[in-house]
């Protein structure tokens, strides 16, 4: 399966990259896991918000072949 992911602010300066895309022989996994085959780190940051398909969602949301990812830290308007 293919799955885009993005990575914004300051998420993109810490991991090095804006956008990628992961290849897994997996047909589901979670956002979490997502994330730490992404990435390559296991421990979640506090407060990250993470989109699958431009819908808010948690870490055990199933992420399937084509979805689109995106991690990025909380926004305040004003």
């Amino acid at each position: 399966m293919k799955i885009n992911i993005n990575y914004f602010a300051s998420l993109r300066e810490t991991i090095g990259k804006g956008e990628i895309t992961l290849e897994s022989s997996e047909t589901t996994l979670t956002a979490a896991q997502v994330w730490t085959l992404s990435t390559g780190k296991t421990s979640f940051p506090d407060k990250i918000l993470i989109a699958v398909n431009n819908e808010y969602v948690d870490l055990e949301t199933k992420v399937v072949d084509g979805d689109h990812v995106s991690f990025f830290p909380p926004v305040t308007g004003g």
